[in-house]
């Protein structure tokens, strides 16, 4: 008996909370149908007589009604006017109660038949929303079904100035992050937007789930002129700010790494077509580079820095190509070790600021007892190739790609720009060795070889933009959140208004910024002797005394007005008698002339190998000695002959190039 009571109390009580919570939803529409009937009861006590309080009653439903339309915009139209009209009936009936009394007239039917029909409205309204029955679909719903995601489900969003973040999550076993990354751009198309507008960031966590992001407005339309470097006398180890993207935030690029945060030390591809403002984006990183306190750069610009001749001074060496660049590429490396060697013997894991100064810190000593050594600090180096598709075709396939293997631990990075990085442009390993890039606009079959997959999957096609859009760009580097990779940048415009400002940038470098440091120095020598000028920094003094025109100082060397190839020459001496066949030289039968021994042979080599190293051209082959040849009467066998001598003379080293030799500079008497 006790168990069939308690089993009836269960199933009551039971009943009674399901229907007490089946009936919760649908009290809100009569609980303010009872207090619209207080609210005019409580008013007919308080204004019955009160004109004024009529008139302002009146007006109150008026501007009440208004108000409810006016919130109502965003909401689909028939909700928007149910809320209206259920609002405008209950204020005007609390008016007329106030007035005339809740019992008068027509008032009490009108509260009681009126009062009840709306709140079942809104009853049927909710029960229609709820029912088990096929629910309308949201816009979201619609949107996504349209571009082939029906299953796919909105989550949190996130609603900021001209960015949206809706998280999404796919349909389990049915669709993956890759089908969104497929519907962006009809995403896009559905939304009226531009393609690069939408993008999706999938989850590191799940391969059915990530953010889908929508920019509505471009930021980026208007081009913003160049106005400066954004951190003069600042470190290279500060970020480096070339532009911004599409929601207003600054664009920042690293070079350098930073073990506290997890940054690797950066080499950049720079890559984008004709018109696509690839110039630009280069004096853009190239001008921030430069206003550093604690950098040099070496350029190699096969356009005779056609684009950077203003900033030509602010250079630690710049050659416009050729044997230059086939004598900066030796330098590198043989520079890269002796600067890693450098850091090893100073405890320096990578290059870090503290290492460009004066090393006066005993944890950085290279000193056995580990007192403070006192060494010149070594700045960070900056190895920029222009046009780098000239300087692969002359040099081989892969003459970055040790370079780019060693460079970073060395304390430098290699900036390499082209058009188009394809692979019969660089090799696989090359590219993979510059996992940084710039990426302007390109033709659309080549934003695989700019951007990763990774990204182009995220939404971010730079083949869209081609040359229409000059300065936009993506950028991957590390450093940059890697849910910025798919957004959109620009760089800042250079106009001729610029050009002043970038002399005035290499006169402030020559003055203020980092001269090469010893071991750079020696090591570039030592491999290319004088065609390693290093940066000029000579500048005249204000309180220098100068000479006037008509003095002469004593010790000043005299000019003098004789050949530099007679300058040996004794003038009382008695000229050499004839040697058979020099005046011959071939006519009528006669022997062609003397055949130098291999001694002169040797030294008439040596005479060439000295003029091209005076020259600054220390990398040669037998096309170089074309014209010498013709001028002495020898043959392109004879140089080949004389090129292994020199070679095991310890004279001459190969390059990376078949043909292509690196002369050793000659030593200077002490």
């Amino acid at each position: 008996m006790a168990s069939t009571t308690a089993q009836t109390s269960s199933t009551g009580g039971s009943v009674g909370a399901y229907l007490l919570h089946r009936a919760k939803p649908h009290l809100p529409p009569w609980l303010g149908l009872a207090g619209v009937g207080i609210a005019g009861s409580g008013a007919h006590l308080m204004w019955a007589d009160s004109v004024g309080a009529g008139v302002g009653l009146t007006l109150s439903a008026v501007a009440l009604t208004g108000a409810t339309w006016w919130a109502g915009r965003e909401t689909s139209a028939q909700r928007r006017l149910h809320s209206a009209i259920t609002v405008a009936a209950g204020s005007a009936w609390v008016t007329g109660a106030a007035l005339a009394g809740p019992l008068t007239g027509a008032l009490p039917d009108a509260y009681l038949m009126g009062g009840a029909v709306l709140a079942l409205s809104w009853n049927v309204r909710m029960a229609l929303r709820t029912s088990d029955g096929p629910a309308p679909e949201s816009a979201d719903k619609g949107l996504l079904a349209k571009v082939g995601l029906a299953k796919a489900r909105i989550g949190r969003t996130e609603v900021e100035p001209n960015r949206v973040t809706a998280a999404l999550a796919l349909e389990g076993g049915e669709q993956t992050n890759d089908d969104v990354a497929r519907a962006l751009v009809r995403i896009a198309s559905a939304l009226d937007l531009p393609q690069s507008a939408v993008r999706y960031q999938p989850s590191s966590d799940s391969a059915r789930r990530g953010e889908l992001v929508i920019v509505p407005r471009d930021m980026l339309g208007d081009p913003v002129e160049w106005q400066g470097p954004s951190l003069p006398g600042g470190s290279i180890a500060d970020p480096l700010v070339i532009g911004q993207y599409d929601d207003g935030s600054p664009l920042m690029v690293w070079l350098p790494g930073d073990p506290d945060v997890g940054r690797n030390a950066s080499h950049f591809l720079i890559a984008g077509m004709t018109g696509s403002g690839k110039g630009d984006a280069a004096l853009n990183l190239m001008t921030e580079i430069l206003s550093r306190r604690d950098v040099v750069m070496w350029l190699s610009d096969p356009k005779a820095f056609q684009d950077y001749r203003p900033l030509l001074p602010a250079y630690d060496w710049a050659v416009e190509g050729g044997a230059g660049t086939e004598a900066m590429v030796e330098a590198l490396q043989h520079v890269i070790p002796a600067r890693t060697g450098w850091l090893g013997k100073h405890s320096y894991r990578q290059w870090s600021e503290q290492a460009a100064g004066q090393q006066t810190d005993k944890a950085h000593s290279c000193r056995p007892d580990r007192t403070a050594c006192g060494c010149p600090g070594l700045p960070y180096m900056v190895a920029w190739m222009e046009e780098a598709a000239n300087t692969l075709r002359n040099l081989g396939d892969d003459v970055f790609t040790g370079i780019a293997q060693e460079a970073r631990s060395a304390g430098v990075s290699l900036i390499v720009s082209l058009q188009r990085p394809s692979y019969d442009q660089m090799s696989t390993s090359t590219r993979a060795s510059l996992p940084s890039v710039i990426a302007l606009g390109c033709d659309p079959r080549d934003e695989g070889f700019s951007l990763p997959d990774s990204v182009t999957n995220q939404g971010a096609h730079p083949g869209a933009w081609g040359n229409r859009k000059p300065g936009y760009c993506y950028v991957v580097s590390s450093g940059i959140d890697e849910d910025r990779y798919a957004s959109p940048g620009r760089t800042c415009q250079f106009t001729p208004r610029a050009v002043s400002l970038m002399e005035t940038l290499a006169q402030w470098a020559v003055r203020n910024g980092a001269t090469a440091d010893p071991i750079t120095t020696a090591a570039a020598r030592a491999v290319v002797g004088n065609a390693y000028t290093g940066r000029a920094t000579d500048h005249i003094d204000e309180t220098t005394e100068q000479t006037t025109v008509g003095e002469q100082d004593d010790d000043m060397p005299q000019t003098s007005l004789l050949d530099p190839e007679d300058a040996a020459m004794d003038p009382e001496a008695e000229l050499p008698g004839a040697q058979q066949g020099d005046d011959a030289g071939g006519l009528f039968g006669q022997d062609k002339g003397r055949n130098p021994s291999p001694a002169e042979h040797r030294a008439m080599f040596a005479q060439a190998l000295a003029e091209f190293e005076a020259a600054g051209q220390m990398v040669v082959g037998p096309v170089d000695f074309m014209d010498w040849c013709d001028k002495h009467g020898l043959s392109r066998p004879w140089v080949s002959a004389r090129l292994k001598e020199a070679y095991e003379d310890g004279r001459l080293q190969p390059t990376n190039k078949t043909g292509r030799w690196r002369i050793v500079p000659a030593l200077t008497p002490a």
